[in-house]
């Protein structure tokens, strides 16, 4: 597939496509992908507070930084660059050292505070943005501009066959006026299944490979429960198979729910329902409990909107999410 990109508009408006072979070239002082580079998500918005973060998360809470101005949030998806998220983290924040920013913080996975820190950021909703629990970069700069200060967060992940950038930027309202203007809410998003990637029928095995999650689409729970129906569940068989044929490959099995009721309700019996399909893992297929962890976030990671009954139904599911590095 041959496409070329662009980084225009500031500091690091992604636009256009990628080229094959070639690198997204930066204009002014932006930020340059290796390609093949897809943008998944583009979105520039009003202006509005942000918690930008500049701490790990530590205790039950996370330093943050709050900062105000037009947030714009764009997501790429990076083919072959699975295992990379250390070397995508080092050649951006080369760049962004070279057009002046200082770093705030950064951090990488565990050093970040794993799960409880990737949950607290505002994060493009899969799969157009994935974190691999066990492999992740943030970053956080700033740059005194001549409307003001302008900042950076930079997200960056990597699975199994793909690495993935999010960019998140906050300029000042005086220099962000035209920049909404001209880039206002284009979402030009590109289906992240392509040919490198499985389709979303594809066996609950491959889409682990190669896109480091599945969502075990046909499980079954009553309403208000955490009790998984009796089945049988052909994505259950399917992740069984791929774990017992992988031994050393461990996965995250992580509950969703829709937005009605409290926060702490819903992560509490997402967290019960993801349980629930790990114990049966354990139990029917015979796998072993080291090879399975099970977490739960409620509604922090919508895969379609909430103000819709079929939007809420998606949103509740159980999703396997490879936490294996090697």
């Amino acid at each position: 597939m041959s496409r070329r990109a662009r980084i225009y508009a500031g500091l690091i408006g992604l636009a256009g496509l990628v080229g094959a072979g070639l690198p997204a070239e930066a204009a002014g002082s932006g930020l340059s992908l290796p390609a093949p580079a897809t943008r998944t998500f583009d979105q520039a918005r009003a202006l509005r507070p942000y918690a930008l973060t500049i701490g790990p998360w530590q205790q039950g809470k996370m330093a943050t930084l709050a900062v105000s101005g037009a947030v714009s949030v764009e997501a790429w998806r990076l083919p072959g660059k699975g295992g990379e998220s250390g070397a995508l983290m080092e050649m951006l924040a080369r760049q962004l050292r070279e057009a002046g920013f200082e770093p705030l913080f950064q951090c990488a996975d565990d050093q970040c505070g794993g799960y409880d820190f990737r949950f607290a950021q505002e994060v493009v909703a899969e799969p157009l943005m994935h974190v691999d629990l066990g492999n992740f970069q943030y970053l956080a700069a700033q740059k005194q501009g001549e409307a003001g200060p302008e900042y950076v967060a930079l997200l960056v992940s990597a699975s199994p066959g793909a690495g993935f950038v999010q960019i998140t930027r906050i300029l000042p309202a005086d220099a962000a006026a035209s920049d909404i203007a001209t880039d206002t809410v284009t979402s030009t998003m590109t289906d992240p299944t392509t040919a490198d990637a499985p389709p979303p029928d594809a066996p609950v095995g491959a889409q682990l490979e190669r896109k480091g999650h599945a969502v075990l689409s046909d499980l079954e729970f009553e309403t208000g429960s955490s009790d998984l129906g009796p089945g049988p569940f052909a994505s259950l068989a399917e992740l069984a198979s791929y774990l017992s044929d992988h031994p050393e490959r461990r996965v995250a099995l992580v509950g969703h729910s829709d937005a009605e009721g409290s926060l702490e309700v819903n992560v509490t019996l997402s967290k019960r329902r993801a349980a629930s399909v790990r114990d049966r893992l354990i139990r029917e297929y015979g796998l072993s409990p080291e090879q399975l962890t099970a977490e739960g976030v409620g509604f922090l990671s919508p895969l379609d909107s909430n103000l819709t009954e079929d939007g809420r139904s998606r949103n509740r599911r159980v999703e396997a999410v490879l936490i294996s590095t090697q």
